[in-house]
């Protein structure tokens, strides 16, 4: 799949501007009160700019060109790095990872464990894997959840929004797995 990031950076600039939150991803983040993030499938570098906003040192992982372009535009300060998650190995590693944005949806399918597997392997001891993406597109919970236990994850807590709304079924989830 190619993206245009000025044209997906355009719709959030769009609901931020009539008063739509598009931050709760980052808010879900920093209630955990992390010093480093890594913000895999960065996309336009939405939630990595609003962390490092925060004070928070920020490293933003993306597989397209265009997407990171728009991102480097927007906050040249922060390390943006053009890898695919599916065996990322970026030498380091954080107090969260974030995968926002339906992140496990776009990988191709079959590589949903390596990609789990590439983005837990940068979540440091006590630290969190965080994750939202909806559930009818045929990657389950029970999939992730087994994805993140054979990376060494277990799951500490789940959501139906990024607000934190109880989790009671539905077609989307948040997830918090930590490492022990």
């Amino acid at each position: 799949m190619t993206w245009n990031g000025d044209e997906y950076q355009a719709r959030f600039d769009r609901i931020a501007s009539e008063g739509g939150d598009v931050h709760g991803e980052a808010a879900l983040v920093r209630s955990f009160g992390p010093a480093s993030v890594l913000d895999a499938g960065c996309g336009t570098g939405r939630v990595a700019i609003e962390l490092a906003r925060h004070g928070i040192a920020v490293q933003a992982v993306d597989v397209d060109a265009s997407m990171l372009a728009t991102a480097r535009r927007l906050a040249p300060g922060i390390g943006w790095h053009q890898r695919d998650l599916v065996g990322l190995d970026l030498g380091t590693t954080f107090d969260v990872v974030v995968m926002a944005g339906n992140v496990p949806l776009f990988t191709p399918p079959g590589t949903e464990a390596a990609l789990v597997a590439g983005v837990a392997g940068h979540v440091r001891p006590g630290g969190h894997l965080i994750a939202g993406f909806s559930l009818d597109r045929g990657y389950t919970l029970d999939d992730y959840d087994a994805h993140c236990a054979a990376a060494g994850l277990v799951l500490e807590n789940r959501y139906a929004t990024w607000d934190q709304e109880p989790y009671e079924g539905g077609e989307y989830a948040v997830s918090v797995h930590r490492k022990p």
